[in-house]
């Protein structure tokens, strides 16, 4: 009788040999692999810093740059409405990343606060501008171009809101704005630039009346040629 026992057994540990070979195999091919990603890991980590101060610098080159454009615009509409030497100046302070922007006035090459020059006239032209600033970096699938100004001429001399009139509807027709303005100075201000003027008043208890005023040279009743054709007026 054969004893096969001890070639069973050599067997065993032969295979048992193969499988544990191979396993090494595997945990050194992953232990090469881990350690490759550690590699550029850590030299992602070590430019990581400079990534992230050359995107924070370009940051505030673009936002100081974006200043610019609404110093330059802003000053031209101050200008225009005011027809004062005045410009508009900002000086912005980062901190943690985010911006913070003081905005005055320089007149002469003196410095004015916008809040209390010109009894609140260049704060109600400044809100306008940059509330129109704002509005153009909002996606327009999600919010329409549609601005309400709600008395933002009550600062101004009646004289001057034909003037705010104007560049309100020169800067809306440019940017692709609907305005609403709402205001308690007369409509004539207003009959030069906007497209239609309504007048609101109150209704007793059932609420508010619109009324569209309409001027003269805006709604003719009836030509000269038939005017010409009119009787004489008895005296």
């Amino acid at each position: 009788m054969v004893d096969q026992t001890k070639p069973d057994a050599l067997l065993r540990l032969r295979n048992r040999h193969t499988r544990l070979a191979a396993f090494r195999d595997q945990v050194k091919e992953d232990r090469d692999r881990t350690r490759i990603s550690l590699g550029e890991i850590r030299d992602y980590l070590a430019l990581s810093g400079k990534v992230s101060a050359a995107l924070e610098a370009l940051n505030q080159q673009l936002f100081r740059k974006l200043l610019d454009v609404i110093e330059e615009k802003l000053s031209i509409a101050l200008q225009e409405v005011l027809e004062q030497p005045i410009v508009l100046k900002a000086d912005v302070d980062w901190k943690r990343n985010a911006a913070s922007v003081d905005f005055w006035i320089e007149r002469e090459g003196n410095r004015e606060d916008i809040l209390k020059g010109q009894g609140g006239s260049v704060a109600n032209i400044l809100s306008v501008g940059l509330r129109m600033f704002a509005l153009t970096t909002l996606e327009e699938k999600d919010h329409r171009r549609f601005l309400v100004l709600d008395e933002q001429d009550c600062w101004l001399h009646p004289d001057l809101v034909p003037r705010l009139v104007k560049i309100v509807h020169d800067a809306g027709s440019a940017l692709g704005f609907q305005v609403l303005m709402i205001s308690h100075h007369d409509a004539n201000a207003f009959s030069q630039y906007a497209d239609k003027i309504y007048r609101l008043a109150p209704r007793g208890d059932s609420g508010v009346s619109a009324e569209q005023v309409i001027f003269p040279s805006e709604n003719p009743t009836r030509d000269d040629a038939d005017r010409q054709n009119d009787p004489p007026e008895n005296d």
